[in-house]
């Protein structure tokens, strides 16, 4: 009876010992997959913050966080040493990277209808997902390409192909705002606070751009915004035009 009863014990003793490995295991699981991706520690927003917050004022509204290194951006920021001065360039939203050309000087700062529209041109907006802009990195003064893709009629020997060009080229970004984005509360956790947010490391929603061209590239972009798709490049004004690749089809493709 005795020794039924030690045996019995010890069954308890190993099965809470089992428990409580493979909780700490599944506990390591995500910070052992991060480590083996060659982790890197960036700057992630935390809280959504306006245009313009300075640098000063960030430390309540980012937090250090490690990433997996192919997942982090090249100019993503580890700390805000010697940026003191500096403003955030645009509205940040929780899951960013907090990468350097977000900061700029005060002076520099550039808002919504702050970019003198050159004369003769006129002003157009179009909405976008994320990876159709540059992956959300555009702020106003910058100059983008714009990419028309046609399912078909691009061609006419061959309307039934689909097409796709970079029509418009060097279009200058007068304004760029973000949908707003539902933030979930923070789910709270066993001792009772509330988790950190969820890194997504990729913006979320749809970007409303505006771009300052002329009558032309106006009805142009409006159409395919209407019936077709638009695709975005960042072009600054002394990127190299090459003349091609004009109207891109399926057989261009590998050329």
């Amino acid at each position: 009876m005795k020794s039924r009863l030690l045996a019995g014990l010890a069954a308890v003793v190993l099965a809470i010992v089992g428990a409580i490995l493979v909780v700490s295991y599944a506990q390591g699981a995500d910070t052992r997959a991060v480590q083996n991706l060659e982790p890197v520690s960036v700057m992630v927003v935390q809280k959504a913050l306006p245009a313009g917050t300075p640098v000063a004022s960030l430390s309540a509204f980012v937090t250090s966080q490690e990433l997996p290194g192919k997942a982090v951006s090249k100019t993503a920021l580890q700390n805000l040493d010697g940026l003191a001065g500096k403003v955030t360039a645009v509205d940040l939203l929780p899951g960013e990277q907090l990468v350097a050309e977000r900061l700029v000087e005060p002076e520099e700062l550039k808002t919504s209808g702050s970019v003198e529209v050159p004369k003769g041109l006129q002003e157009v907006s179009f909405q976008l997902e994320p990876q159709r802009v540059v992956g959300g990195r555009i702020a106003a003064g910058d100059h983008v390409g714009i990419f028309i893709n046609l399912k078909e009629g691009g061609l006419e020997a061959k309307p039934e192909k689909s097409t796709a060009q970079l029509t418009v080229h060097k279009a200058l970004v007068t304004a760029v705002q973000r949908a707003p984005v539902a933030t979930p509360s923070p789910e709270p956790t066993a001792g009772g606070s509330a988790a950190p947010a969820e890194d997504t490391s990729l913006p979320t929603g749809l970007f409303l751009v505006t771009v300052a061209v002329n009558d032309v590239n106006a009805t142009k972009i409006v159409y395919a915004a209407e019936f077709e798709k638009l695709w975005l490049s960042k072009e600054p004004l002394d990127a190299k035009d090459s003349g091609r690749p004009g109207i891109m089809t399926k057989p261009e493709v590998y050329k």
